[in-house]
């Protein structure tokens, strides 16, 4: 057994997990991650939503099994999860762009909302213990934009549907929860995570600035900013999975009534809670090039000023961030010098490098996941 596979106290070696939206960003890395800790991972999504994609350069066995499928549909969901019967199900396909939810009103809320009742009523006809962790968005909140920090139980709303969409896919769990997961021992326990503004080599997404960073970059061309002044909290990609991947592992046996069955944040410490404009800026100090203020005044809305409080997480599961936003981005940039200036061959395995260099920094500062069991 590698020392990777002894982190989250050796949960998930063996174990069979459900990741949904395994193709996209976030649950390409997670799928890897899972590979790694030993888990026999299953997927279940759409095709890759962009080209090129992390998702294609995962290796051969990754998955023990893929399902291509929709979540709007739900038989197409009940077959898969019939087929694989999980112990851990993580719920990462969705809808995940803020300014495409303004072309797509409807599919943005179909996916996201009632996309994950098909979800759960797929979990729930299991009729077993699966611990099932839903990903929305810290964009679920009702955003006041004021300085203080969200907490889990703050309330829930959103101006523009893609944040609506994950506040009522967060009411949804909710009454699956009190409706049909608590009263039924059948049931497993049931948990949904909200993190901040996620960054990390693989992403190719439109309308996000670290791709769009790197799109303007490789072509010698000034960075679009749209909204240089906006403040959100930027984390790896790894800090949000490793609360998951935490949470999860935890979650298992816990009763109906565990204060860890219910929302979670996991975002970034204060100091990463940055502007648009510091965080390009830090982009170019890894990689040189030049930006320019793109704002318009009558683009669609976007929040101007978001923050996350993480002190549920730290002291319910003892989880907290391990990478600052230097490091963070410093990390990013170079995955993507490294596939897109370097033409490294084999990324996996340098992927695979950054997932132990995390582990290894989280061990040192004693994080409670990353101890060896």
């Amino acid at each position: 057994m590698n020392a990777g596979a002894l982190c989250f106290g050796g949960f998930y070696s063996g174990r069979r997990v459900l990741v949904t939206g395994h193709t996209g960003f976030k649950g390409a890395w997670l799928s890897l991650w899972l590979r790694r800790l030993g888990a026999e991972v299953h997927g279940f999504s759409l095709p890759p939503p962009t080209q090129p994609s992390f998702y294609e350069l995962l290796p051969a066995g990754t998955f023990a099994s893929e399902t291509t499928g929709d979540l709007r549909n739900l038989a197409a969901m009940q077959s898969a999860m019939q087929r694989v019967q999980p112990e851990v199900v993580f719920h990462l396909a969705a809808q995940a762009l803020v300014r495409r939810s303004y072309a797509e009103p409807l599919d943005t809320f179909l996916i996201n909302a009632v996309g994950t009742a098909h979800l759960l009523e797929a979990v729930r006809q299991l009729e077993r213990p699966c611990v099932t962790v839903v990903v929305t968005s810290d964009k679920c909140y009702e955003n006041r934009e004021w300085v203080f920090a969200y907490r889990e139980n703050d309330p829930l709303g959103g101006h523009d549907v893609y944040s609506m969409s994950k506040a009522a896919a967060e009411l949804v769990v909710q009454a699956w929860d009190r409706s049909f997961f608590q009263p039924d021992p059948r049931c497993g326990p049931l948990a949904t995570v909200r993190a901040g503004n996620v960054i990390g080599g693989g992403d190719y997404a439109a309308d996000r600035i670290v791709p769009d960073c790197v799109r303007a970059l490789l072509a010698g061309r000034p960075i679009p900013v749209r909204r240089p002044g906006a403040v959100r909290p930027w984390q790896h990609v790894l800090e949000c999975l490793s609360g998951y991947l935490w949470l999860a592992a935890r979650l298992a046996g816990q009763p109906k009534d565990s204060p860890l069955c219910g929302p979670f944040n996991f975002g970034p410490d204060p100091s990463a809670q940055q502007s648009v404009r510091t965080l390009v800026e830090t982009v170019l100090r890894h990689w040189p090039g030049r930006w320019e203020d793109v704002s318009d005044p009558k683009a669609p809305h976007e929040a101007g000023l978001l923050t996350l409080a993480i002190e549920k997480a730290a002291h319910l599961l003892g989880w907290r961030p391990v990478w600052g936003f230097d490091r963070a981005v410093e990390q990013t940039v170079a995955w993507y010098r490294r596939r897109h200036l370097e033409k490294h061959a084999d990324m996996i395995a340098f992927s695979l490098e950054q997932i132990a260099g995390y582990e290894e920094d989280a061990r040192r500062l004693g994080i409670a996941w990353a101890q060896r069991a």
